[in-house]
């Protein structure tokens, strides 16, 4: 170490330089490249840039005007954005100091702000990096932010599926796996908000109690479990199939109001509820009656009205024999005792 004045010259070797400032540049006093250092190596790979024109690697973006060795001299303690032309778009942070005795410039490198795109991309670590340096810490805290924040976002996304679950619980027949009564207010609700046309059938089960009193409420329940599969087979995915009471069902048809294409169905199930179930080698015998109502009978369709006016028809198909179907309007015209 030698002093002159206030000024101190200091000699190192490249070994110890690279230590300190492993992203260093030495640059000769034309500027060509004499040293390099270790993490600014790993960085060019198995291109060995030693001996190579600084300005033939290097782009410096800002300050502007800096082209040759002159100009970065004049710019000395400036802060500098260097770009090496193989990283494309990633800068780099420099500062540039002449040495004494035209011993060429030490130019000091640091990744800035990209450094956690530069250790992924060039698999740097925490050797990489000067022991003063902060980048790893850094990293540390955006990759436990990372974590973190993927940690609350399986967090959330576990509550949203718990609150999923809770709604479709809530709005569905545990027994049947059905829609219940709230879920087919919400349906028709929708529907009718949407100014969407459909078709309503009131279901009751005849001879539901005597299959309960006969044969226990376990054979009730398998009934009921049976018949809200049947329900299922004989309607579409964009139906609604809800159990509204004991032994009460309840099926909203979107897009359905053709009353023949209704009757048809309610026909259908009709006979397919009629056939008997076994259960624990004993056979339970129903049957089903059946009210039927469409939305475009009304002027402005309300659920209430609907539900009451399908329970009229259903009521009107027990009163004539069970185990048949009636719409509504027929009921208006040729039963209207059925209101009573």
């Amino acid at each position: 170490m030698e002093k002159s004045g206030k000024d101190v010259s200091v000699s190192i070797e490249t070994t110890a330089m690279g230590r300190l400032m492993p992203m260093h540049l030495w640059l000769s006093d034309v500027g060509e490249i004499q040293s390099v250092g270790p993490t600014l190596a790993k960085v060019f790979g198995g291109d060995p840039i030693v001996g190579k024109a600084f300005f033939d690697v290097f782009e410096v973006r800002r300050p502007g005007g800096v082209l040759a060795i002159d100009d970065l001299r004049r710019r000395a303690g400036n802060r500098l954005s260097v770009a090496a032309y193989h990283m494309g778009a990633q800068p780099l942070r420099g500062i540039a100091q002449p040495l004494p005795g035209n011993d060429g410039i030490l130019i000091n490198l640091s990744f800035g702000i990209g450094v956690i795109d530069a250790v992924s991309a060039f698999e740097l670590t925490d050797a990489d990096f000067a022991v003063t340096d902060l980048a790893m810490e850094l990293l540390y805290l955006v990759e436990a932010k990372t974590a973190i924040t993927q940690e609350l976002r399986q967090l959330n996304l576990r509550l949203q599926g718990a609150r999923d679950i809770a709604e479709l619980q809530a709005l569905t027949d545990m027994l049947t796996g059905l829609r219940n009564r709230r879920g087919l207010d919400l349906s028709l609700e929708a529907a009718i908000n949407q100014g969407q046309e459909f078709g309503l059938m009131h279901i009751d089960l005849d001879f539901f109690k005597a299959v309960n009193d006969s044969l226990g409420h376990a054979a009730g329940d398998h009934v009921l479990r049976e018949v809200a599969r049947s329900l299922l087979e004989e309607t579409r995915k964009t139906d609604t199939v809800a159990r509204v009471g004991g032994d009460e069902f309840v099926l909203l048809f979107s897009t359905l109001t053709d009353s023949r294409a209704l009757t048809r169905i309610a026909t259908r199930i009709v006979k397919r509820l009629s056939e008997p179930m076994e259960y624990d080698g004993k056979s339970c015998r129903i049957s089903a009656s059946i009210g039927i109502t469409v939305s475009t009978d009304y002027k402005v369709p309300v659920p209430e009205q609907m539900l009451s006016d399908a329970d009229q028809a259903l009521y009107a198909s027990k009163n004539a024999g069970r185990g048949q179907a009636r719409l509504f309007e027929v009921v208006q015209k040729t039963a209207p005792e059925a209101n009573c």
